[in-house]
């Protein structure tokens, strides 16, 4: 059982969802709440990460529909968890790391991009040591569960997305929806309406790390929601889609596939917890030695790249 003295306050907060139908109307705008903590940070800067209920969905893409790698579709059941409410913000990143990604799009509200998986791995490790928590990148399985809130179309918005809800290149459709516009960049975290869990920014802006090796498809995939991992697969996956990309690319079951040493323009990041249990020590174990221990060349590489940042 956790215990109460270490335990941060969970607070409702109420959000709208708009559900579109297969032209980009708004056809049901409803209300929601969900449970969420701030994480205080250095020099005022907050994180706040969303309670993800417990639950079951089927993960991946149903038969002659999305990519190859999207299939087949397998059931998940997934105990509560906590999913960063947007994308690690520039401001949030500065505050931990003690060195900046040569930014594509600059901004204190910004996401933050042209980070690599690798480096995302570092950021939870550092804000594991200073929070006593042990924040992680989510699995993907938590990532499309979190993202689709329930639901089993596309978008968690409904069939199709307009760019009234997310940041993508417009002048792409997906359906039968208006073409949109193209920003050219991304857009401050929290810019558009969330979906049922109370999540902002899971279609388009950046694409966002996952904890995961790189997978061809759904063979032999975990069903509990964990992690795949794999001594063998250096490639690791990324979800969600980005302001660079069509609209069917910022599906729910999307994915991509990308070496861990390299932060693309595009390439951000958000974080989870499994539990809000406060111990600096287990923190430290879960993404410091473990880690170390299962992928040793990983351990190497992120102090290498430590030692360089702070050597430029």
């Amino acid at each position: 059982m956790e215990n109460d003295k270490n335990r941060p306050l969970e607070q409702e907060f109420e959000f709208e969802v708009v559900t579109l139908n297969e032209r980009g109307e708004v056809i049901r705008r409803h209300p929601h709440q969900a449970q969420q903590f701030r994480e205080e940070l250095p020099n005022g800067v907050g994180l706040d990460m969303v309670a993800i209920p417990e639950g079951s969905f089927l993960m991946g893409s149903r038969l002659n529909f999305g990519y190859p790698d999207e299939h087949p579709q397998h059931w998940i059941s997934l105990p509560r968890f906590f999913m960063g409410k947007c994308p690690v913000t520039q401001a949030q990143w500065e505050v931990i790391m003690d060195w900046k990604p040569p930014y594509r799009c600059t901004g204190a509200p910004r996401p933050v991009d042209r980070v690599s998986w690798y480096e995302a791995w570092e950021f939870c490790e550092r804000l594991a040591e200073k929070t006593g928590r042990a924040y992680r990148l989510p699995s993907e399985a938590e990532w499309e569960y979190a993202c689709r809130a329930r639901t089993t179309t596309p978008f968690y918005c409904g069939q199709t997305i307009t760019t009234d809800l997310a940041n993508y290149v417009g002048e792409h459709i997906f359906l039968a929806e208006p073409k949109g516009i193209y920003r050219h960049e991304t857009t401050e975290v929290g810019s558009f309406s969330p979906n049922a869990f109370g999540l902002y920014d899971l279609h388009g802006n950046v694409w966002e790390w996952c904890a995961d090796a790189w997978h061809d498809d759904y063979e032999g995939a975990p069903t509990d929601g964990g992690a795949w991992e794999s001594r063998t697969v250096s490639a690791h996956v990324l979800r969600g889609g980005c302001w660079h990309d069509p609209p069917h690319l910022c599906r729910s079951a999307a994915r991509l596939k990308h070496v861990p040493g390299e932060g693309e323009d595009y390439f951000g990041f958000r974080v989870a917890l499994t539990s809000l249990e406060q111990n600096s020590d287990s923190a430290r174990y879960s993404w410091g030695r473990a880690n170390r221990k299962v992928y040793p060349t990983r351990f190497l590489a992120r102090q290498l790249r430590r030692w360089f940042h702070r050597s430029r």
